[in-house]
């Protein structure tokens, strides 16, 4: 759960703050962080015995005024040694509402204050323990909802992405100081820089930031997941397939068409991309208003999706359904034939060419349509590369956009010739800028507030 706290994102630097790092509720355990100048000597106030320990875990009494709140665990991590770079505290309590606040409120009382979103990763990032990519990495491991994108998460918190952006900053840095040593030292050594050594430098780089920016799509993607939408008209299986898929059951099913009203939907993370999976209304033509309403939510959704389950339990109903879709969205089509259970053994399940036959209740053909789904998307969206970073998100593809325009700005200048080198070199700067940005190497305080807004307190 993610609590916001209204104030100044940026709080005072010397303060010593203090949060729930756990989410508030009825739990086993809670995790309460302290950390700034003073955790240690406002700790103490509260925890008996107390220990300097580092990284020793300690059973204490926390106790206000004389009254012990609970029995705790705590840990102290001394700075610089620490995720924040600051002395900090961790204090493990019961779960609950009563206990977690009545600890918090006894710290305040001597000096802490309530966090800001994001404040204790803020500080991380502030104290060189952290760039802001990796901290933006934190958010999105907490929020992952699919293996695909706790691995890319794990992958940046490693540094990866940092890594290769501050390569190719160092890149850019090479390729200005070319210019510069062609304009301050022309004669000097072998006598002027050659055309094709400066050229050869702005392909690598062009290159290198078009490769960059090209997972952009499959950031997007792994970040979000790939719409899949399940089509057909109604009383098919459409909301038995998406439960079967989803693994529990989320969508009613029942024998009376037009059920489902609105669009229901689940995230899948089991395959190489996660699904965004969405349940919804029946394709036909109604006079019910409200229905109505359902289906136009359903065919927004097929002009938005990636890939297309058109379901139908008949073979002339799946040919429909497949037109219809046709019609409603640009995406790849599966066609999909529903309740295979229920067709006679002495019939004939007729399968068109590319179709997948499944049954929900018997739980048969999903595998199979799960792969038909991978094979669209590998072949769509391309394969991922485990080991080369992606941009997860619209401000690392801005900047990397930024970057290559000044680039270009810079190539167009240099093979014209309209400018001088000292005024053509000014685009190279602005493309190391739009890299230190990203990477946070240079200190921008809106950057840092937008990154850390949406933070939970107790990051």
């Amino acid at each position: 759960m993610t609590q916001h706290v209204t104030g100044d994102p940026a709080g005072r630097p010397d303060d010593t703050i203090v949060s729930l790092a756990t989410a508030p509720g009825r739990s086993a355990v809670a995790l309460i962080r302290l950390s700034g100048p003073e955790a240690f000597s406002i700790a103490a106030k509260h925890v008996s015995p107390w220990s300097g320990t580092p990284r020793q875990a300690r059973l204490c009494t926390i106790h206000d005024h004389g009254e012990a709140l609970d029995q705790a665990l705590v840990i102290v991590f001394p700075g610089p040694d620490s995720f924040t770079g600051e002395d900090i505290v961790e204090i493990s309590t019961h779960g609950g509402l009563l206990v977690p606040a009545s600890v918090i409120a006894a710290l305040l009382s001597s000096g802490a204050r309530q966090a800001f979103a994001g404040e204790f990763t803020r500080r991380a990032v502030l104290n060189g323990k952290l760039d802001i990519l990796q901290a933006e990495a934190i958010g999105d491991l907490i929020d992952a909802r699919s293996h695909a994108m706790r691995r890319s998460a794990l992958g940046q918190l490693d540094g990866g992405l940092s890594r290769r952006l501050l390569v190719l900053r160092q890149d850019l840095i090479g390729l200005e100081a070319l210019i510069a040593y062609d304009i301050d030292f022309p004669e000097e050594d072998d006598g002027p820089v050659p055309r094709e050594r400066i050229e050869g430098a702005i392909r690598s780089l062009r290159d290198a930031l078009e490769k960059l920016l090209a997972t952009g799509s499959v950031g997007e993607l792994i970040r979000e997941g790939a719409v899949v939408v399940i089509a057909g008209a109604p009383n098919v299986g459409k909301s038995s397939l998406f439960n079967a898929l989803v693994g529990r059951s989320r969508a009613i099913v029942t024998e009376i068409p037009g059920t489902t009203r609105d669009a229901i939907e689940a995230v899948i993370g089991g395959g190489t991309w996660p699904l965004r999976l969405v349940d919804t209304a029946g394709l036909r033509s109604t006079a019910d208003s409200v229905e109505r309403m359902g289906i136009e939510v359903s065919e927004r959704y097929l002009s938005d999706a990636h890939v297309v389950l058109a379901c139908a339990d008949t073979e002339p109903g799946l040919e429909q359904t497949v037109r219809l879709a046709r019609a409603k969205s640009s995406a790849p089509i599966v066609p999909v034939r529903t309740k295979s259970d229920l067709v006679s053994s002495r019939d004939n399940l007729a399968v068109p060419p590319g179709a997948v036959s499944v049954s929900a209740e018997a739980g048969t053909g999903l595998q199979d349509l799960l792969s038909a789904i991978e094979e669209i998307l590998g072949k769509s969206q391309g394969e991922i590369e485990p080991d080369f970073p992606m941009l997860t998100s619209a401000r690392h593809r801005h900047a990397i956009e930024e970057a290559q325009s000044e680039l270009l700005g810079f190539e167009r200048a240099w093979r014209e010739e309209k400018l001088p080198p000292t005024v053509a070199s000014v685009h190279l700067r602005a493309a190391v800028v739009a890299l230190e940005e990203l990477v946070g190497s240079i200190d921008v305080e809106d950057v840092l507030d937008r990154v850390f807004s949406s933070f939970c307190v107790g990051k």
